[in-house]
């Protein structure tokens, strides 16, 4: 019985060993970063793809700060809230599948509800050309189509390539 439990723990140990070789030689692996990209290699891509924008030189640090128009859509509660449960269920999988896909697309950035129950129920930054776009990409949302939720959309500008903290 004792013989038996320690070759189980020597065999747990083993694979424990083998799976953090593994683990290391992924990590070993992983490729390098992207290089970061000049604000004059990022105001010629944009330039081209007909996003707006403008820079300016940030008298602290002397860098120069590039500031891109982005689209926030205010999520908003809509006129057909009263769907069974089992309805609404699939239509909040069915809307994180279209926020996924937008994110994975470039389409969206960031998106999240807000922490109240207030009309406001949420928002995503779109990271589109024009507001067109922006706008038929939020109002092609599951949630939006069946009536749950309706969109409000504003341009904002926010500087490229910052991160939230």
């Amino acid at each position: 019985m004792v013989r038996s439990r320690n070759i189980c723990l020597v065999l747990i140990a083993l694979m424990f060993i083998q799976a953090c070789k593994e683990k290391t030689t992924e990590i070993a692996t992983v490729e390098p970063k992207e290089q970061k990209k000049s604000a004059t290699q990022l105001k010629t891509e944009l330039t081209k793809k007909g996003f707006q924008i403008f820079d300016y030189v940030d008298e602290k640090t002397k860098d120069t700060v590039l500031m891109q128009e982005y689209y926030i859509a205010f999520l908003k509660s809509g006129p057909n809230r009263d769907q069974p449960k089992a309805e609404a269920d699939s239509l909040q999988s069915l809307h994180m599948a279209h926020l996924g896909t937008m994110y994975e697309l470039g389409y969206a950035d960031i998106s999240g509800p807000f922490g109240d129950d207030g009309d406001i129920r949420g928002i995503t930054i779109y990271n589109t050309p024009n507001i067109e776009i922006a706008d038929s990409l939020a109002n092609a949302d599951p949630m939006v189509k069946a009536g749950r939720l309706q969109i409000e959309i504003h341009p904002w500008w926010a500087a490229k390539g910052f991160v939230l903290r």
